[in-house]
Formats: C-alpha cells, sequence, structure tokens
C-alpha cells in the first residue's frame, strides 16, 4: 500500500545518507522533499504540516548536525514521529462484560459487513469467544442474508432474521438473545449509506445509546483516499467512534488515510482488512508500519504470518521426507498453498528489510504470482498416482492434464523441471547429512538451484 510514498522517501534519506556532514539546509531541503512526499500520499495538510514541524525540531538539533552518521539519526527521528503520528502503540478491540457490543459504522460499500464477519472469525477463534453476528441493515437488498453467510463461514452465529423489524428493535433483541443464551460478544452491524446524511446518523446514534457499545468502530476504505480522512471526522463528532478499521491495506491506495485519520480523529487505528478471505484482519502496529514505509521491513508481522499459516503436522512430514530425499508433486503443491496463504511472492517482499532498493530489479524479474495458480491447478488436475511418479507423465497424459486445468503443455514441462530440481536438491540434502546441513550449503553461497522461482 505504501508503496509510492516508501519510494519517494527511501530517495531523500538514501542522499542524506551520503553525505559525511550535515547543514540545516541539507535538513531543510530533505524536509520539502518529504513534505511533498507526504502530500502526493494524500496525506491530510494540517497532519503533513504538524509531522514536518515536529521532524525539523529535533533533526536541526546540535545532536544531530554532528552526528558520526546524521543521515541515520534524520531516518531515525522521522521513523520515532511516524510511529507517533500512527498511535504509538497497538490498540486491541476492547470487551467489557458478557454480552459485550461492538457497533459497526461506515459509508455503505466500505467493507463494513464483510470486516464485522472477519472480526467475529477472529475472536472466535483466537479468543475463544462465542460470537452473535446481527445485521441491522435493513435497507439494502439481502444485507441480512449476507451477513448470515458470512457468519457461517466464520464459524459464529448470526440473529434470526425478523422481516418488517426496525434496526433500533433487531439491536435491542440481538442483545437480549446475547444475554439469554450466553453469548461472549454481539457485533452489530448498521447501515451504510453511499454518503453521510441526517438519517443515517441518527439511526446510528439512536443504536448507539439504546445498545451502549463497548466499542463503536468506524469502518473505512483505505482506497478512498483522504475523503476517508472526513469521513472518520464526521462520524467521530457524532457517534463517539472509539477505533478504526482501515480495510483494502493490500490494495494500491497511497496510504494517506492511514497516516492521518489517527491524528485526526485522536482514535487509533485498531484492525485492518489485508485480503479477502475470512481470515485476512490484522491487528495495526503502528511501529511496524512504519518500518515498512521507510523500508525498514517488518520481520516481526512475517514470522507471526508463518506462525500462523504454516501447518505443523504438514511441516514435520515435509521435514521427515526431506530426511529419506522423497518429494512428490503433492509436497510441491502444498509448499505453493503454505506460500499463497502468507500473502504470495508480493506479500513477503514487502515484510523484508531494504526490499525498497529492489523493487526496480523485482518488477524486471516479472515475477507473475498467477504461475503458482495455474501449477495449482496442473497438479489438482493430475491424478493421485502421477502425483507421486511424475516419471508416468508421458505426452498424453500431459496434453490431458493441459486440457483439464486450463494450460499448456509447456507450461507442465516447466513445472516439472522445477519439481526435478526441487527434488534433486532434496537428495543433495540428504547425502550431506539431513536438513542440519542444508544451512551450511546456503550459508556457503551454493543458494537455491537454478530455476527454483518460476519463469518469466
Amino acid at each position: 500500500m505504501f508503496d509510492t510514498l516508501s519510494s519517494r522517501l527511501g530517495d531523500v534519506f538514501e542522499r542524506l545518507k551520503r553525505k559525511g556532514r550535515l547543514s540545516e539546509e541539507d535538513v531543510a531541503a530533505a524536509l520539502r522533499e518529504v513534505r511533498i512526499a507526504l502530500l502526493e500520499a494524500d496525506v491530510a495538510l494540517p497532519v503533513v504540516k504538524d509531522f514536518v514541524a515536529g521532524v525539523r525540531e529535533r533533526a536541526v538539533g546540535s545532536e544531530v548536525i554532528r552526528s558520526v552518521t546524521p543521515g541515520q539519526m534524520v531516518v531515525k527521528i522521522v521513523h520515532d514521529r511516524l510511529v507517533e503520528l500512527l498511535g504509538g502503540s497497538t490498540d486491541e478491540i476492547r470487551l467489557g462484560t458478557a454480552p459485550s457490543a461492538l457497533l459497526m459504522v461506515g459509508l455503505q460499500g466500505s467493507g463494513k459487513t464483510t470486516s464485522s464477519a472477519k472480526i467475529a472469525a477472529r475472536l472466535g477463534k483466537r479468543e475463544r469467544k462465542r460470537v452473535l453476528l446481527a445485521s441491522l441493515d435493513v435497507r439494502r437488498p439481502a444485507a441480512q442474508e449476507q451477513l448470515a453467510v458470512l457468519a457461517g463461514q466464520a464459524g459464529v452465529d448470526s440473529l434470526p432474521i425478523v422481516s418488517g423489524q426496525a434496526p433500533l428493535a433487531i439491536a435491542r433483541r440481538a442483545m437480549e438473545t446475547g444475554r439469554r443464551e450466553g453469548y461472549d460478544v454481539v457485533i452489530l452491524d448498521t447501515a451504510g449509506r453511499l454518503q453521510i446524511d441526517e438519517e443515517l446518523m441518527a439511526e446510528a446514534a439512536a443504536v448507539r445509546e439504546a445498545v451502549r457499545p463497548d466499542e463503536t468502530l468506524l469502518v473505512a476504505d483505505a482506497l478512498t483516499g483522504q475523503e476517508a480522512v472526513n469521513i472518520a471526522k464526521a462520524f467521530h463528532e457524532r457517534l463517539g467512534v472509539t477505533g478504526i478499521v482501515l480495510t483494502r491495506m493490500d490494495g494500491d491506495a497511497r496510504g494517506g488515510a492511514a497516516l492521518s485519520m489517527r491524528a485526526v480523529t485522536g482514535q487509533p487505528i485498531k484492525l485492518v482488512g489485508v485480503g479477502e478471505r475470512i481470515d485476512a484482519i490484522e491487528p495495526f502496529h503502528p511501529e511496524r508500519v512504519a518500518s515498512r514505509i521507510l523500508g525498514m521491513g517488518d520481520v516481526v508481522s512475517l514470522v507471526e504470518r508463518a506462525a500462523e499459516t504454516i501447518d505443523k503436522t504438514e511441516a514435520e512430514k515435509l521435514a521427515r521426507k526431506m530426511q529419506k530425499g522423497s518429494f512428490d508433486l503433492d509436497d510441491y503443491a502444498s509448499q505453493l498453498k503454505q506460500m499463497n496463504k502468507m500473502g504470495g511472492v508480493g506479500g513477503l517482499l514487502g515484510m523484508l528489510p531494504g526490499i525498497g532498493k529492489m523493487k526496480t530489479q523485482i518488477a524486471k524479474a516479472n515475477v507473475d504470482e498467477s504461475v503458482f495458480k495455474r501449477q495449482a491447478a496442473i497438479i489438482g488436475s493430475m491424478t493421485k498416482t502421477e502425483r507421486k511418479n511424475a516419471k508416468l507423465l508421458n505426452a498424453s497424459r500431459k496434453r490431458r492434464i493441459a486440457a483439464g486445468s486450463g494450460t499448456s503443455v509447456p507450461e507442465i514441462n516447466r513445472l516439472l523441471r522445477q519439481y526435478m530440481e526441487m527434488q534433486g536438491m532434496m537428495k543433495r540434502v540428504k547425502k550431506m547429512g539431513g536438513p542440519a546441513q542444508m544451512q551450511k550449503m546456503l550459508a556457503g553461497g551454493r543458494g537455491l538451484p537454478p530455476g527454483f522461482l518460476p519463469p518469466r
């Protein structure tokens, strides 16, 4: 999401780092470029002015000017200010006495209904809470039915639909059901509008007054840019928003909304949507986001995502196969699936430190992530016997697989070459003494075999 901003700031700081000493004029020139970069990223003007003023105050001091590494000191100051701007610390959803009520508000199309289901899934899976979802949207066609379907996908319950019931009555019935049936959390998904109007605000305010929710969460689409800040301000002034949920943070937005909303409303961004899957929602970590913006990577999030997505049983099974030197196409497909769960090549690269400097080379490499999906389709079109023994794949079988997977025979041949190279690597690992020796092989500079990554 922050690629453009990260690239611009990276260029500014790279020039600073090349200088042995910094004058106040050098800092001023760099901050002018930082200001332009933030404005181009849709950060609100008052926020930009306050941010740049805070950095300037710290950066022109004698501590920086006389520092052994003045450029690095300026980067640290900007990083610290970014963390402050984004909220300083991670704010999780607060739950009160059961049933705890979460009121979801926002404009139509912001992803409010989907976010309600994602939060329900997160609370149910990670915190073992019993969650009830209730839709108060009686105007949008099939909105209540949509939430019921999403509740099923999230593995939580939804409030039975009563035709003709008003939003306020639905909210009261949901809370009564939560108390009577022992739910820990009740999530109320309010109606949205295409734009802010008095009817929308009055309805949400009446529900809030009746329910007294522990959290009033504003759901905003990060792709709406600076307008999202105006929306947040209006909702907060009328409803007293306690937190923000930003959706589509994995998109190609400029990122200004994320940088501005905390400063404008004074309320923390609590969660961010990072994909379409029901589990694609994460806590908002200001320090990690600041590090990613400045090209420092986010290794902590990468490790956490790996821990959540990698199947321990499958990993142990693969380790045993490596020790035996055996690696079939089922194992290859399993690795593709795990990488896709972790966000694909693009998602993983974005979390690696210093990757910003390599963006041009990566773009020229033309890594097509759809290759992995086509490879998974090819393996899925094989029989169980063929996946266990790739040597059975003659010309006629390849034509059948290509027709079944919507691919071509040359694509199948490329997949098989990559698979054979990986299988060869596994056998070399076995000969060298197993997985423990693999790290030594990689540390020695030999690396992965040619063709490990998909072709252009």
